[in-house]
C-alpha cells in the first residue's frame, strides 16, 4: 500500500513538473506549431519513461527490467538538468524584469538554449560515468608512523551500485584496474550492488578475482540493506571478501600491527535493530598497541562516533560527490564530507566519489574513481 501510494505520487510530482517545463518553455520557442507539439510530445515521453525506469524493478523478468532501466534511467537524468535549466531562466527573466530590461530577444534564445545544454549536459555526464573511473592517489599523513607502514597502500573502491545499467563488464574493467596497482589491502566501503543476489550473483563474479597482500575487506551500504543484505554478506564472502560487522581485524605487517574495523551501514538500524552501527564495538579488544586504526563505514557521518571511538582513518563513500548538480548541494545537508581527504578532530575522513554511479549513467564535475591511499609519516 505504501509503495503505490508513493508510486502515485511520484506519477502526479512527476507530470507536474514536466508540465512546469513544457509552459515556460514551448511558448517561447522561436519555431511553427507542429514543432511545439513535437516539443510537447517529447516532455511527454519523457514523463513517461522516466515512470517505466521507477516501475520496471518490480518486474519479474530481469531483461525487460534493464531494458526499461536503460530508456528511463538516461531520461531522468536529461530532465533532472532540464528542470534546474528552466528554474534558472526563469529567475534570469525575472531579474530582467525587475531591472526593466527588454527581454524579448533573451526569452527566445533562452528557450532554445535551455533544451539544447541540458541534452549536452546528458551526453557529456553519460560519457563521465559510462568509462572506467580513474585512479587518485592520496597521501594520508599519520603522527608517529612506523617505519614499516611508510607507504602502506590502501585501494578504495565504492559506490559501484552493480545493477539495472552496470553489468559484469562493467565490474571486470574495475577488478582489472584494481589489480593493477597492487596494494597492500583492498577497502570495498558500500553500495556495491543495486538489486538482489538472484539478480546479480552472476555480474558480482568479477569481485572473487580482487587480489591484495592482506586481502579484501568490505562493509554494507544502505543499499545493500535494499537489496537483501543476509544473501549478500554470505554471497560476498563467498567471492572472498571479508565482510565487517561491527568488528575488526588485525593486519600484521613487517613488526608493525593495523587495526582494520568496520561498522554496518550508518542507517542498517532502521531494517534491523541488530545491525545498527557501532564503531565502538567494531574496535573493542583491538591491541593498544596498534599504530594505525583503520575504520571502513559507508557513510561519512559516521565519523563523529568513529573519532570518539579512537580511530586514526575513516575509509567512506555514499555521496558520489555529489555526482551531478544540483544535488553537491543537497549531500551537504546530510553529511559532514562530499569528497576528498578531510579532518574531523583527531580523525582523518577520507570520502570517494564512488567508482561507478546510482540512477542516471551520469557524472558532471564528480567523476568517479579508484582510489589509492599511502600512509605516510607526517611532518
Amino acid at each position: 500500500m505504501r509503495r503505490s501510494a508513493f508510486f502515485i505520487r511520484v506519477i502526479i510530482l512527476g507530470f507536474i513538473l514536466h508540465l512546469y517545463i513544457g509552459l515556460r518553455l514551448i511558448p517561447d520557442l522561436p519555431v511553427s506549431t507542429p514543432y511545439r507539439w513535437l516539443a510537447a510530445l517529447l516532455l511527454l515521453l519523457s514523463w513517461l519513461f522516466i515512470l517505466l525506469a521507477i516501475a520496471a524493478r518490480r518486474l519479474e523478468s530481469a531483461r525487460l527490467s534493464d531494458r526499461l532501466a536503460w530508456v528511463g534511467l538516461p531520461a531522468m537524468g536529461a530532465f533532472s538538468s532540464l528542470l534546474v535549466l528552466t528554474l534558472l531562466r526563469d529567475i534570469s527573466l525575472l531579474a530582467l524584469l525587475v531591472l526593466n530590461t527588454a527581454a524579448s530577444e533573451w526569452r527566445a534564445d533562452s528557450a532554445v538554449a535551455v533544451p539544447l545544454f541540458a541534452l549536452l549536459l546528458t551526453f557529456a555526464g553519460f560519457i563521465n560515468a559510462r568509462r572506467l573511473a580513474r585512479v587518485v592517489t592520496i597521501k594520508v599523513p599519520i603522527e608517529n608512523l612506523p617505519a614499516a607502514l611508510q607507504g602502506f597502500t590502501i585501494v578504495q573502491i565504492s559506490d559501484i551500485h552493480v545493477g539495472p545499467t552496470i553489468k559484469r563488464r562493467y565490474v571486470d574493467a574495475i577488478v582489472d584496474a584494481v589489480n593493477l596497482l597492487e596494494a597492500d589491502m583492498i577497502a570495498l566501503t558500500g553500495d556495491l550492488v543495486d538489486g538482489t543476489v538472484e539478480r546479480l550473483a552472476g555480474h558480482t563474479l568479477p569481485f572473487s578475482r580482487l587480489r591484495a597482500r592482506h586481502g579484501a575487506y568490505a562493509v554494507t551500504g544502505n543499499h545493500e540493506y535494499l537489496s537483501g543484505v543476509h544473501g549478500w554478506i554470505t554471497e560476498f564472502e563467498r567471492l572472498g571478501m571479508k565482510i565487517l560487522q561491527n568488528e575488526h581485524v588485525v593486519i600484521a605487517h613487517g613488526d608493525a600491527r593495523l587495526v582494520v574495523a568496520g561498522v554496518n551501514d550508518f542507517s542498517a538500524g532502521r531494517f534491523d535493530p541488530a545491525q545498527r552501527s557501532d564503531p565502538a564495538a567494531a574496535i573493542a579488544g583491538a591491541p593498544p598497541e596498534a599504530a594505525i586504526r583503520l575504520l571502513l563505514a559507508h557513510q561519512p557521518r559516521s565519523a563523529a562516533a568513529a573519532s570518539e571511538a579512537g580511530f586514526t582513518l575513516q575509509l567512506s563513500g555514499h555521496t558520489h560527490g555529489g555526482q551531478f548538480f544540483p544535488w553537491n548541494f543537497f549531500v551537504r545537508l546530510q553529511q559532514p564530507f562530499t569528497a576528498g581527504l578531510n579532518r574531523y578532530n583527531n580523525l582523518w575522513v577520507y570520502t570517494s566519489r564512488g567508482t561507478g554511479y546510482w540512477g542516471p549513467p551520469k557524472r558532471i564535475a564528480a567523476p568517479s574513481e579508484i582510489t589509492r591511499l599511502l600512509l605516510v609519516a607526517a611532518g
